[in-house]
């Protein structure tokens, strides 16, 4: 009867400590990983070797009000499959002008926001879908944490016209 008692109360502190982590991931903080090069050199500066995939910590607490503002990194469901994630800039708000490859210039819609790769000629984003539903936004970049000697506060870099300033 014990062992019975012991396996029980394990089994409850496991799933006890699994559901809080379950809560914290989806509400408030999660790490993902970034891959590819769209966003170098500011993710993967060693982009080729799979260990060189930058892990980031993404804080869902601006989801509360989507407040965003020019030069956040976010993550967001791809507006072509929601099951695909990508890490892109914000270039453009509600009411920004923006200059596109496509267009001259577009005027983003209230509830969307431009997005771009910092590596332009490698990045799939909004000069290729339009502006994107703030709605599919899934959580702000703020650090590195992945490798260990990457591991950094990520600096806000604000972009106007598509070029850093």
């Amino acid at each position: 009867m014990g062992t019975r008692n012991f396996l029980l109360n394990l089994a409850k502190k496991y799933v006890t400590v699994g559901l809080i982590g379950l809560t914290i991931s989806d509400r408030y903080v999660s790490i993902v990983p970034v891959r590819g090069h769209s966003m170098t050199p500011t993710f993967n500066p060693q982009f080729g070797s799979s260990f060189a995939d930058d892990r980031v910590l993404i804080e869902k607490l601006c989801l509360e009000r989507y407040k965003f503002s020019h030069g956040d990194v976010v993550v967001f469901s791809s507006p072509s499959d929601h099951r695909e994630k990508h890490v892109k800039r914000i270039t453009g708000l509600p009411g920004d002008w923006v200059n596109t490859d496509l267009y001259d210039a577009v005027v983003i819609p209230e509830g969307h926001c431009w997005v771009t790769g910092d590596n332009p000629a490698s990045s799939l984003d909004s000069r290729s879908y339009g502006p994107i539903p703030l709605g599919l936004i899934r959580g702000r970049v703020t650090h590195i944490v992945w490798p260990p000697q990457r591991f950094a506060k990520l600096d806000k870099q604000i972009v106007q016209n598509n070029l850093p300033i």
